[in-house]
């Protein structure tokens, strides 16, 4: 099949089908904007099948996305979208940069949850945007971002109550959108320990309690046991629905 695009985590490739694309899971590992890089042996099928787990469970929350099928531990196709160039950052517990930017405590609950969005663009390490800025880079239009805040939050309520169920907070986490031919905004990308700060309630320890990719941001080892863990979880979860 012809490559269409290779990224840090997965490589696209177009399908027989010119609405149907195949998506396989890397390996690779990269933090800081590619500054740092490395390998986490199985991340490719482990963040493959919570993925395709919890896009499953969303669709029958009412969230469209671009997911079809899981075809393999490590591949899946998807619907063909139009990705809109944001990145979404979901934030129900102060962490990473929210807290180097505003000064606020590791671990502070916020008030609310908070939506941002960033340009999705490495080159310029990913900038924090405002709506006046996503609207004179013709980003996206007004009503388009009003409408994936209004997904954002309803996908972060939803994930909330299903990771609660697997004894796991949800601090933060990125999402990403697209556009089908009918202009239908569809959840894409990923949703993984590669995309989301989780934290294990079984562990009182700052750093016990880690089970995403800070585990390798930060050095702080067993990373792949921690994604393990993560999809041993989401899948018992599933099972028990």
């Amino acid at each position: 099949m012809q490559k269409l695009y290779e990224g840090k985590a997965k490589i696209l490739y177009q399908s027989e089908d010119p609405e149907v694309l195949l998506t396989y899971f890397k390996d690779d590992a990269t933090a800081f904007n590619a500054q740092k890089k490395g390998q986490i042996k199985g991340k490719g099928e482990v963040n493959c099948t919570i993925t395709a787990a919890i896009y499953r469970w969303l669709e029958k929350q009412g969230i469209s996305t671009h997911f079809i099928e899981q075809i393999a531990p490590n591949q899946m196709t998807v619907k063909s979208v139009k990705i809109i160039p944001l990145e979404v950052v979901v934030r129900n517990i102060a962490s990473g940069s929210l807290c180097k930017q505003t000064g606020l405590e590791e671990g502070t609950l916020l008030s609310e949850p908070l939506v941002d969005f960033y340009l999705k663009d490495d080159a310029l390490g990913d900038p924090l945007l405002t709506s006046e800025r996503i609207r004179i880079l013709n980003l996206a239009s007004q009503e388009q971002v009003n409408k994936i805040t209004e997904i954002a939050k309803k996908v972060n309520r939803c994930l909330q109550d299903f990771f609660l169920c697997c004894d796991i907070t949800l601090v933060d986490f990125k999402l990403e959108f697209g556009l089908n031919n009918q202009g239908q905004i569809l959840l894409a990308d990923e949703i993984s320990p590669d995309t989301c700060r989780l934290w294990d309630m079984r562990q009182k320890d700052s750093k016990n309690r880690v089970l995403d990719k800070d585990r390798f941001r930060k050095d702080l080892g067993d990373v792949e046991a921690a994604y393990y863990e993560v999809r041993k979880r989401v899948l018992s979860r599933v099972d028990s629905l």
